[in-house]
């Protein structure tokens, strides 16, 4: 596969240094991307350099993914207002082990030259003294050229940034030459705002190891509509599913405009441009049947969590939005049943058993009165766990999902969810 033509078409290409297609085509290459362990779960911001890993593989070459152990102690300025809050060695070391072990469900570790490694920069940098590295690594980059960083002007012209961050690209500049020197890696990949403490390496690598490195970076994904990519209302989109369901991943990607699920069915997904091609074709025929959407989070769900987890996702929200029963209903788990229901209004009730449904309807704060309650059954409105019931109806045992939630409903949007 020729990597730079996979990564065009698919609009992951921001800036290339000359000499990289050439060298990428001429040998097994060595490239690796960074990742900042400043939480215990990788989010889908991560899936650019992720991808760029993955499609660096499978045209053959070899990749690393470094967790920055060290760069993470410290804090990268790029594309930062200001100075985030530094994490401890235990803490860091926990979010390292973490984000390894998600790194690992996309890379091929065992597949022979080419497998993928993971290696943590505070190895290297655990025993390095601060006279040893400004005097080896500091005098090769001058602060004038420091200085002309956008990652450095940015924050100079605002509220100024700590030596500690000046000193970031350096450290990352140092992880490129350590990796070239002990691994013979020859290329740093990342998104574009990285492309500052990317040339800081090959400049050390030229400078002290009187080599050549090289770069790639991806463009930062936004939005058609300018709002952030990979926020939700509840914040960042994890790859960990204990942080975000697999039901409100899949729903992040069901939810995305047209505009956007074509440009990101190109970045997110392995599918060939022709599969592409005809899906976006087939999308624009019938919009409204969300083909592309679907497709989208069909294949990234599957991809980062599992085609299991996928198939409950899909059963969630047939259970939201379209036909489900009691028994779908009782098949979730509770953490996937509270996640189709997040925000839903709540009402407690302390007895239940053999409880008509008028005294439920109003015990439980879900209608107002009586007199509401006793028109609602009249429409034939009113559900419990997605069947509809009459006026007849008593709550049982039988009722309970998880052993203590019912879900009341009327008319098709208007969701309770009473806790036993």
């Amino acid at each position: 596969m020729d990597l730079v033509k996979e990564l065009t078409w698919r609009g992951l290409i921001h800036d290339i240094m000359p000499g990289t297609e050439e060298l990428l085509q001429k040998e097994m290459v060595t490239g690796y991307a960074g990742f900042d362990p400043t939480a215990d779960s990788l989010h889908i911001g991560n899936l650019v350099p992720i991808m760029l890993l993955v499609h660096l593989q499978r045209a053959g070459h070899k990749p690393i993914a470094l967790v920055g152990g060290a760069t993470g102690m410290i804090g990268d300025p790029s594309g930062k207002n200001s100075e985030r809050n530094l994490l401890d060695l235990d803490v860091m070391n926990q979010n390292l082990e973490a984000q390894k072990k998600q790194l690992q469900q996309f890379l091929d570790f065992d597949c022979g030259e080419n497998s993928a490694s993971v290696v943590n920069n505070y190895d290297w940098f655990k025993d390095m003294n601060f006279l040893s590295f400004i005097r080896d690594t500091g005098k090769h980059i001058t602060v004038n050229y420091m200085m002309s960083k956008d990652s450095v002007k940015n924050r100079l012209a605002g509220e100024g940034m700590s030596f500690t961050e000046f000193t970031y690209q350096l450290i990352q500049g140092y992880d490129f030459y350590h990796l070239y020197s002990n691994q013979n890696c020859k290329l740093q990949i990342g998104g574009s705002d990285q492309w500052g403490n990317i040339v800081t390496g090959t400049e050390l690598i030229r400078r002290k190891a009187k080599g050549e490195g090289f770069a790639l970076t991806a463009p930062l994904i936004k939005k058609a509509d300018g709002s952030k990519f990979g926020k939700s209302e509840g914040g960042n989109v994890w790859l960990d599913a204990k942080r975000t369901s697999p039901y409100k991943f899949y729903q992040y990607w069901l939810n995305s405009s047209d505009e956007d699920a074509k440009n990101y069915i190109r970045v997110f997904t392995l599918l060939s441009e022709e599969e592409i091609n005809e899906l976006v074709a087939e999308h624009d025929k019938a919009p409204h049947a969300r083909l592309l959407q679907k497709k989208l989070g069909e294949e990234i769900t599957k991809m980062v969590h599992s085609e299991d987890a996928l198939n409950t996702a899909i059963e969630a929200s047939n259970i939201l939005f379209g036909k489900a029963t009691s028994d779908s209903l009782k098949k979730l788990s509770e953490d996937d049943f509270l996640s189709v229901f997040d925000g839903v209004p709540q009402g407690t009730l302390n007895e239940y058993n053999d409880k008509g449904i008028l005294d439920v309807l109003v015990e439980s704060g879900f209608l107002k009165s009586r007199g509401e309650a006793r028109r609602a059954l009249k429409e034939n409105s009113i559900s419990v766990n997605k069947e509809k019931i009459n006026d007849s109806f008593t709550l049982s045992n039988e009722n309970l999902i998880q052993g203590k939630y019912i879900l009341l409903q009327r008319g098709k949007k208007n969701y309770f969810l009473i806790v036993v």
